[in-house]
């Protein structure tokens, strides 16, 4: 969230953000709210300064007659505090509700938009391939070499439901060895995540309330020894992104340490609530996948902010570089970035059945949005503390890159080769046709 300190001073900056984000929230409600919550405060600071002297006076009191009355005075105060306290429950409760929903403000160099219509191209690397066959996608080089089964998918698990097979399978984990190795020798702390998470963890991270249809809930729980069903609302991750927040949540850092650099291996869930119809086909949009995701702690500096964001930005761009697949970079815009965002830039791989690019990779830098919703903070000089700045990026996600694998890998005999750099974690350097006798029927 923001710094209501912020808001008030910047009123007509956050209110920009919120009609450039189309969010909607009543920035003249929550000053209002805002100013009447502190003058409960301020109330309520009375009550307890009159009870204070009350019972320094009680201690004073030379007789008894002196004392009953100074505790009748204090009964009165005690009945009045216990009043407000409701009214500030109430309006606090209201105030809190809407400072969530509050996005954050958005960098200088942000496009202004409704949509990814309005993304802007900063960057591209790589040449489109030209191919003397007709290409296949991803889905028929999946059927033809046995290496994944949507049909049988959709069976299991429904809309969007996949298997992966064979060679799929190993290269899945190649790109995961792969991405994980170059993160450690940067410096990351790699990390398996929990992916059941508590409904405050989503809060904190940004993702409740904005994006709460997207996330899968957990119907049951579970029960307690005594039989008690738990009660606690959980919910299955979307990215690994919350956890490694919250690895940090209610925690004050030492400067020195930061930046703090988290990479988090986890299997994702996405409902795709937002998504009917769009991207059915394939294995492009999915409600199950693995990623690996980078989150970074640092000092609250915009200028040291943006320089992590182009380095974790420049991770996900130097494994395409070095896998040989085609891309660009955009500058995503207003409206198609989240509430949280500062900045946002998207890489996107070349797909060929696509004829275009697709996303695979995605690049944030939110101040200190995060931290404050999840109390991080760090200790500068004079036992100051302020809240830290976190980033996050997408190191790798799969299957969706093995579309640009297999169909820019594609070979006119209908076998697929295997990037240069993982063959090292498969042990061969090509996907061939198998003897149907191998096949699964």
């Amino acid at each position: 969230m923001l710094n209501i300190k912020f808001i008030r001073e910047n009123a007509d900056r956050v209110k920009k953000s919120c009609e450039n984000k189309q969010v909607k929230v009543d920035i003249d409600k929550l000053l209002k709210i805002d100013r009447q919550r502190r003058k409960i405060m301020l109330t309520l600071d009375g009550f307890r300064a009159k009870k204070n002297k009350a019972n320094k006076d009680i201690i004073a009191a030379k007789d008894e007659k002196s004392k009953k009355k100074i505790i009748s005075e204090m009964r009165k105060i005690d009945k009045q505090s216990d009043k407000t306290k409701k009214q500030f429950q109430k309006i606090d409760a209201e105030y809190n509700e809407i400072m969530l929903l509050v996005p954050n403000v958005y960098s200088k160099d942000t496009p202004i938009g409704v949509d990814d219509t309005y993304n802007k191209e900063v960057y591209k690397s790589g040449k489109i391939p030209k191919f003397d066959f007709p290409i296949k996608d991803h889905i028929q080089i999946g059927k033809d070499l046995d290496l994944i089964d949507i049909e049988r998918g959709v069976k299991t698990s429904g809309f969007r439901g996949y298997y992966l097979k064979n060679e799929a399978v190993l290269l899945q984990f190649a790109l995961m060895q792969f991405a994980l190795d170059k993160l450690r020798k940067k410096g990351f702390v790699v990390m398996i995540p929990p992916t059941i998470l508590r409904e405050n963890v989503l809060i904190g991270s940004g993702h409740f309330p904005e994006a709460k249809a997207e996330i899968y809930q957990i119907a049951n729980p579970g029960r307690l020894a005594s039989g008690e069903e738990v009660k606690e609302k959980f919910f299955l991750g979307g990215t690994s992104e919350p956890a490694l927040l919250a690895y940090y949540a209610d925690t004050i850092l030492d400067e020195k340490k930061l930046p703090i650099k988290l990479a988090g291996f986890s299997s994702c869930y996405r409902s795709e609530a937002g998504s009917y119809g769009k991207d059915t086909k394939g294995l492009y949009r999915l409600h199950e996948f693995m990623k690996i995701e980078q989150v970074v702690f640092c000092r609250a500096d915009l200028e040291e902010s943006h320089k992590l964001f182009d380095e974790i930005g420049g991770c996900a761009k130097e494994i395409l570089e070095e896998l040989k697949l085609p891309y660009r970079v955009v500058q995503v815009c207003t409206g198609d970035m989240g509430a949280g965002k500062y900045e946002m830039q998207d890489v996107e791989t070349w797909m060929p059945s696509r004829d275009s690019y697709g996303e695979t990779h995605s690049d944030s830098a939110l101040t200190d949005w995060q931290a404050r919703r999840m109390n991080i903070k760090y200790r500068i000089k004079n036992n100051e503390k302020k809240f830290v700045y976190t980033l996050n990026n997408t190191m790798i996600a799969s299957p969706r890159i093995l579309i640009a694998i297999l169909e820019n890998y594609q070979q006119k005999d209908g076998s697929v080769l295997i990037p240069k750099v993982l063959q090292k974690y498969i042990g061969i350097n090509k996907i061939e046709k198998r003897d149907k006798k191998n096949e699964l029927s």
